[in-house]
């Protein structure tokens, strides 16, 4: 009904030759092919916009725990510092249980090894949801033009029948049909190009959080271990120190000893 509607609703006069004439010329295969690509358009900005905003939480999340958890007076009370959903709390919760489950075990194990795993276990779970949707990206960018390409295919097969049916092929009875086919080739590859970009950049800022989870895992670990008398070292990542120069020396002044 909404093709039929797009074809009554196109004013006399207008270009037969476009993106909705090719589409409601082209059949049942085309619009699929058409339904299929739009589906793949929509959830590709979807997820590149869900996905960019729970990274840029994380990011606002390192900086808050580099400034205030680290200052707190031990765990608990940093860990309540920290917002509820954060994905830093939730690493330091699972440290403060596995902690508490390793006075309950029957069979010695080292806290070290038992903590060390506790730790990469609930990083794991953060770097899986963070990663959920990116394979669909990678779909999308691997397949899209094949996609766009097979309605390519129909609409020239339906572009040759309607000819070889009129029984003639001069060049304003070819350039038409053809040019509608091809249209969906050049939409296969808008939707696989955004699709490829996203991908690539929501896992290079993948990478950056698992890297700094990780560092985060390693202090959090040493500072357990130690009783809280390890404390990693904040730096501050404005600026890197400047080297301080040496004063130059008094003319006239030797240096060697005598």
């Amino acid at each position: 009904m909404l093709i039929s509607t797009l074809a009554a609703a196109a004013p006399a006069g207008e270009n037969p030759y476009g993106l909705i004439p090719a589409i409601v010329e082209g059949g049942p295969l085309t619009w699929a092919t058409a339904a299929i690509l739009t589906f793949m358009s929509i959830g590709t900005f979807y997820i590149l916009f869900t996905k960019a905003y729970d990274q840029q939480k994380i990011f606002g999340q390192t900086k808050k725990v580099r400034t205030a958890f680290w200052a707190s007076p031990s765990l608990k009370d940093g860990a309540a510092k920290l917002e509820k959903n954060s994905a830093y709390k939730q690493i330091v919760d699972d440290a403060l249980i596995a902690l508490d489950q390793h006075a309950k075990l029957t069979d010695p194990v080292e806290a070290h090894d038992w903590l060390h795993g506790s730790l990469n276990r609930s990083q794991g779970a953060i770097n899986s949801k963070l990663g959920e949707g990116l394979a669909f990206l990678a779909t999308v960018g691997s397949t899209a033009p094949f996609i766009g390409l097979f309605g390519t295919v129909v609409g020239i097969l339906n572009a040759l029948i309607k000819i070889g049916a009129a029984g003639q092929a001069s060049i304003d009875a070819v350039a038409g049909p053809v040019g509608e086919a091809l249209i969906m080739t050049a939409i296969g590859l808008v939707v696989a190009v955004p699709a490829v970009l996203a991908f690539n950049w929501l896992q290079r800022r993948n990478k950056a959080i698992s890297e700094d989870l990780g560092a985060f895992s390693n202090d959090l670990l040493g500072y357990m271990m130690s009783g809280g008398a390890v404390k990693p070292v904040v730096v501050s990542r404005a600026a890197p120190a400047k080297p301080v120069a040496t004063p130059p020396k008094p003319a006239g002044v030797s240096t060697t000893k005598a």
